[in-house]
């Protein structure tokens, strides 16, 4: 298959703290990777890498075997598109101009159909006329994801699959409206385009990604199928948790979470009554 994005020793310092450190990634097309590790990882700071929305300190990035610096921003948007984990509109825009924003300078009559197949995607077609900020957080979360389908839409007319980048895609979505999303994402690897997510919930990424990178401290730490990644070292030693890992009727692993690890818990003793 051939690689859409590819991160070469990519690097990000800032001031004395290194963020990312000489991560070496590839992604081909119609691939599903899901980003995971704890808090502080590195997983945000390397997606708006991978994105060209952020510079390295030292590396690159390849998309679609081209320089992502020598890309101007309209093609960019037309080749890789981005759902960011924090987007605060406040100007009463309608769902439906928010989505249509995804097809740039495409006129809407054009871009109609692709708006109402988003829309219908994420079941927002009765909130078009309905005011962004007068939503709840899942629902306008559930907005920008299909402006960014848009987006995307239009961009693979024009150029082939392309580069899906979401982060933290479902943290503010319901038990169901997750799984839409996932299903979406798969939609879209089985049409070609790569597609790379942060997820924090271990299981759902699992259930998204047929592979897993895991980061800790900026540093690529594995990188592999979720049945050769999900371990109990991995768990213990990454998240500091304890967990029985099982395995669904399909034989996806799923993992129910046991304890929190003390790394001082042996050298504890209680005060003596």
């Amino acid at each position: 298959m051939t690689d859409v994005i590819e991160a070469r020793a990519l690097t990000k310092r800032v001031g004395h703290a290194t963020l990312v450190d000489a991560i070496d990634l590839r992604v081909a097309a119609g691939e599903i990777v899901a980003i995971v590790g704890p808090n502080g990882a590195g997983k945000s700071t390397l997606l708006r890498l991978l994105s060209g929305d952020l510079r390295p300190t030292q590396g690159e990035v390849h998309l679609k075997q081209r320089n992502i610096r020598t890309y101007r921003p309209r093609e960019l948007a037309l080749n890789r598109a981005m759902l960011s984990q924090h987007i605060h509109v406040t100007f009463p825009f309608t769902v439906e101009e928010i989505v249509l924003m995804g097809a740039g300078d495409r006129g809407a009559q054009d871009a109609a159909p692709l708006v109402d197949a988003a829309l219908h995607e994420v079941g927002l077609e009765g909130f078009r006329a309905r005011q962004l900020p007068t939503l709840s957080g899942g629902e306008q979360q559930r907005a920008h994801f299909a402006r960014v389908l848009v987006q995307l839409a239009c961009g693979e007319a024009a150029h082939g699959p392309g580069l899906l980048l979401l982060d933290e895609p479902t943290s503010s979505l319901d038990l169901r409206h997750q799984i839409d999303l996932v299903e979406a994402a798969r939609r879209r690897a089985a049409n070609g385009t790569a597609v790379v997510a942060i997820v924090h919930d271990l299981n759902l990424a699992i259930r998204l990604a047929d592979r897993l990178v895991v980061l800790r401290h900026g540093k690529l730490v594995a990188d592999g199928s979720r049945h050769d990644v999900v371990t109990d070292s991995m768990i213990r030693d990454i998240f500091e948790i304890d967990a029985v890992i099982g395995r669904a009727d399909d034989g996806v692993p799923y993992l129910l979470p046991q304890s929190m690890r003390a790394a001082n818990a042996a050298s504890f003793s209680p005060p003596a009554s």
